[in-house]
């Protein structure tokens, strides 16, 4: 049986959501959703393009719904953008490993929405050296 974590990325449509003046977009992520044939979308204020496709400076430019939002800002930043997630009405949301706050992570609590953190993203949708990972995450019944 799949666990939460990995019931995450069933979902139809996406929004990643990075910050490329603070570090670099989230491009294996948003890729690697894309390959699989989602729907996603591309959420920084700071560049006109990812891999080719738009990006959107908020969540209220996208051309339509989503059902999760993939959290990867820098950390004094994540709080803001829980907000912003939940406003927009997404429900589900990824916070990238080392990206979670206790403010974020009890804010997110208080707006109810459904959570994942603490782990890298990237190992539930690449293979590669993301691969130990999901090892190490699968050892430590984390995964």
């Amino acid at each position: 049986m799949p666990s939460d974590r990995e019931t995450f990325w069933h979902a139809d449509s996406y929004v990643v959501i990075g910050d490329s003046k603070q570090k670099p977009f989230p491009v294996l992520t948003y890729g690697a959703l894309k390959a699989r044939g989602s729907t996603v979308y591309a959420v920084d204020e700071s560049a006109a393009q990812i891999e080719g496709d738009p990006v959107y400076r908020t969540l209220y430019e996208l051309p339509g719904p989503v059902d999760a939002a993939v959290l990867e800002v820098a950390r004094e930043d994540t709080a803001g953008w829980v907000e912003r997630v939940a406003d927009a009405g997404i429900s589900n949301l990824w916070i990238h490993m080392g990206r979670d706050t206790p403010e974020a992570l009890e804010l997110a609590g208080q707006r109810g929405l459904a959570v994942r953190h603490g782990t890298c993203a990237v190992m539930y949708l690449t293979g590669g050296y993301h691969k130990i990972h999901k090892w190490i995450e699968q050892l430590r019944g984390q995964y």
